[in-house]
């Protein structure tokens, strides 16, 4: 959840932190994809970060036999059925078709961060759309390397563009980005879709799902707020409407503000016969998984990454 609590949780954990990473200097694909091995399939629980390193481990192990694909990456523009396109990132392995897999950004939009994770997504072999969800707005990037949401200038410019995404603005922008995937010469359109989104983009994976059941199949929000709210749009409310198995890694702060999220998820999964991996992820702030993010948890993002790629593994094969 973005907002000036969260900020400031993050802000009193980095003031104690003196030993982090620094990426600002990451401005390229290259520079974020070198710190960014592929990871295969672990098992996980929320038992800490000595697991989560163990993981990486095992990990990186498993890559070493599956090594990465080499892909094709370019800038598209998707054509929006409300009207103008969005400037995206759409990435595939340079020989075969394969499932679909669609990218929401957090609030800071599309940038260099999530084009390496898409062109990751892509190595393991899956053809990868990462969209500017602000389209209506501005190209990506959207905002500078050096932004910060707890700027209060820079937070209210992104909460204006994201405040336009409401659910059936969403569900149609889906909608049309999956249409463009399945257009696609290396989209394998006999097998299902997959979606991943990261703050913001956590409703926005339960409205794919909900726009597109038929179609999309799994789904992993990380670090995703605002999924369960007393309004008539509230995203979990679509989730009886999917059909999509799911994976919710949720941050440590976020559960602590709000630790009844995860309950009303789990239940309404339940409800709908869905299966779901709902997890804390122990000591992790929220926006832990970006790269470039001041409060990146390597090991604990691994370990998300990992079930989300055991997530598509098993449902979009």
């Amino acid at each position: 959840m973005c907002d000036e609590l969260t900020e400031k949780d993050n802000a009193e954990f980095l003031a104690g932190k003196l030993n982090r990473r620094n990426f600002t200097g990451l401005g390229t694909i290259a520079a974020f994809t070198a710190i960014l091995p592929a990871s295969g399939c672990a098992e996980g629980a929320n038992e800490g970060a000595s697991e989560a390193a163990g993981e990486v481990k095992k990990s990186a192990a498993q890559s070493a036999s599956q090594p990465a694909l080499a892909v094709t990456e370019r800038e598209v523009n998707v054509p929006m059925s409300g009207g103008g396109v969005s400037d995206s990132y759409f990435v595939h392995p340079e020989t075969g078709a394969h499932a679909a897999v669609l990218i929401w950004p957090d609030i800071k939009g599309l940038r260099p961060a999530f084009k390496a994770m898409g062109k990751r997504m892509a190595q393991a072999g899956y053809s990868v759309l990462v969209v500017n969800p602000f389209y209506r707005d501005a190209k990506h990037p959207v905002v500078g390397p050096d932004a910060s949401f707890r700027d209060p200038e820079t937070r209210t410019f992104l909460r204006g563009m994201a405040g336009k995404l409401t659910q059936e603005a969403s569900m149609s922008d889906a909608r049309d980005y999956v249409a463009f995937l399945d257009a696609q010469a290396s989209t394998d359109t006999n097998r299902k879709v997959g979606t991943a989104g990261y703050c913001m983009g956590g409703p926005l994976i339960v409205r794919t799902a909900g726009a597109l059941p038929e179609r999309v199949a799994a789904a992993a929000s990380f670090h995703g707020g605002g999924m369960v709210r007393d309004t008539e749009d509230s995203p979990h409310l679509l989730i009886a409407r999917s059909k999509a198995a799911v994976l919710h890694a949720v941050a440590e702060n976020d559960d602590e503000r709000d630790p009844e999220m995860k309950v009303k998820l789990a239940a309404a999964y339940e409800a709908a016969g869905l299966p779901a991996e709902i997890e804390v992820y122990a000591g992790t702030k929220h926006g832990w998984c970006p790269p470039d993010s001041a409060v990146y948890d390597e090991a604990m993002a691994e370990k998300a990454w990992s079930r989300m790629l055991a997530l598509f593994s098993a449902q979009l094969a």
